[in-house]
């Protein structure tokens, strides 16, 4: 038998015994529990004892007009549902019932399935009055825990945070680059009871492959080269608070094992050492890659991502979020503007236009980036489109066909040089990638005055990849 929970309680207000037995016969295979009130005084002490869920009621009755019952209860609950039943059905008498608050009405006599069918639609769309009403009366979140943005896809990103915070359970954050998934986990850690402990984070992809197993267990003095003395690792620093492995996709197999057993029994060893450590942590990951195609190519250990994928939380690309966009450029130029000591305001109309067209294929982050070198390079009180840089611009505009190619000039070509010494001369001018960026990062931060939030700007990256590149560098 059905829960009574799960019940309507429905007020039938008919004086004819014999009718009110064949009403409920007709509704008894329904989700229904029936009060049968004779009269006018019977139905208001039925509804003062407990409000109903629906009412049907005879307009005719030994005690007065059925109006007056129908008024009374409409009055205490302006969305109760009510279906009005007459023998005396008239254009007139249905108008005024209606005008009076019914939810419909029906002529005696009727068919059994008019009035199962009445009943159940106006106790959907009842239903469906409280839910909506219930909905407006919770007003979007403008913002939740560091994220700005009230689009209904992050109403849902609050919503799961929220919920995962309280549980100790692992939390798994997928999303493309720039999307926010540090500042989820570091959500998740702000209103979690572990809030008064470490917040530890370790980007997985910005760290050597040799050195990220001492970066999370520690190691002893000796381990390896360069090891002088011992780290404690993130692992136990960590401890009663929060882990946080970014990218973890990007973590090599043979550290996934150790991971695993790390997460299963709190326990690990740091490198070089043969002594057991125990720690109290909750982890939090994320990755921009497909976590499950990365598991079916191999890459990923697949007992570790269904112990890590626990609580997933997707989170949007800010092309999908609408009008986050100005919402987060305007909280992005009150910043930039305080940090620089400039005067910038608001943006104007065409540069609004122009933020809300660029589909920001680098997120929140492409975006802030844009908004702080636009304040680092101009001044006033209004970013105007000209004042955003190109790839904004670019980006938002229709492609413009290019010029007819000039006629070509056909030129005898110079001899070939023998293969071998082109070969050697081409060779002379390829550089390493990495001596080329750490070149052109380092000439940046000289160019700023050490100002690393500034070259990061003029750079198109955040300032926490240039630390990281920095503190790579450092340690080789």
């Amino acid at each position: 038998m059905a829960d009574a929970a799960a019940y309507h309680q429905l007020l039938l207000v008919e004086d004819s015994p014999s009718l009110a037995t064949v009403y409920q016969e007709y509704l008894r295979a329904g989700p229904y529990q029936i009060r049968h009130a004779h009269c006018i005084a019977d139905a208001l002490k039925f509804a003062n004892q407990a409000m109903p869920d629906g009412v049907l009621l005879d307009l005719r009755l030994p005690d007065g007009d059925g109006l007056s019952v129908l008024r009374e209860l409409r009055g205490r609950d302006p969305d109760l549902p009510v279906v009005v039943m007459t023998a005396h059905g008239s254009v007139a008498l249905a108008v005024e019932a209606m005008q009076a608050g019914a939810s419909d009405f029906l002529v005696k006599p009727f068919a059994p399935e008019r009035l199962t069918v009445t009943v159940a639609n106006v106790m959907e769309r009842a239903a469906l009055r409280r839910q909506v009403a219930e909905l407006a009366a919770v007003a979007p979140r403008q913002g939740f825990a560091g994220f700005i943005g009230a689009a209904p896809a992050m109403q849902a990103v609050y919503r799961i945070l929220e919920n995962a915070a309280a549980s100790r359970a692992t939390v798994f954050v997928t999303g493309e680059s720039g999307t926010g998934k540090e500042l989820a986990a570091e959500a998740v850690h702000s209103i979690s009871p572990r809030k008064a402990g470490p917040f530890i984070a370790i980007n997985c992809a910005a760290i050597p492959k040799d050195l990220i197993e001492s970066e999370i267990f520690g190691h002893v003095r000796g381990a390896f080269t360069g090891a002088v003395a011992d780290r404690i690792g993130a692992a136990r620093a960590a401890d009663g608070g929060t882990l946080f492995l970014d990218e973890i996709c990007e973590m090599d197999l043979a550290l996934q094992g150790k991971l695993l057993r790390f997460i299963q029994t709190g326990t690990f060893q740091p490198v070089g050492s043969g002594k057991t450590l125990q720690t109290d942590v909750r982890f939090v990951c994320a990755t921009n890659r497909d976590p499950l195609e990365e598991v079916r190519a191999g890459r990923f250990r697949e007992d570790l991502y269904y112990r890590l994928h626990v609580i997933p939380v997707p989170l949007p690309p800010l092309r999908d979020r609408g009008d986050d966009v100005l919402a987060l450029a305007e909280a992005f130029l009150v910043k930039s503007a305080a940090e620089e000591g400039k005067r910038f305001q608001r943006f104007d109309a065409e540069a609004r236009a122009m933020l809300m067209r660029h589909t920001w294929p680098g997120n929140v982050r492409e975006l802030e980036n844009a908004i702080r070198t636009a304040v680092v390079l101009h001044d006033g009180e209004v970013v105007s489109a000209a004042m955003l840089p190109a790839t904004v611009r670019e980006g938002g505009a229709k492609p413009v066909p290019a010029p007819a190619p000039e006629p070509e000039i056909i030129k005898p070509a110079p001899p070939p040089a023998p293969v071998e010494s082109r070969a050697v001369e081409s060779t002379k001018r390829i550089r390493p990638l990495a001596e080329t960026e750490r070149e052109a990062i380092e000439e940046a931060v000289r160019l700023c005055g050490g100002n690393i939030a500034k070259a990061a700007a003029f750079l198109g990256i955040s300032p926490s990849t240039l630390y990281r590149k920095q503190e790579s560098w450092r340690r080789r």
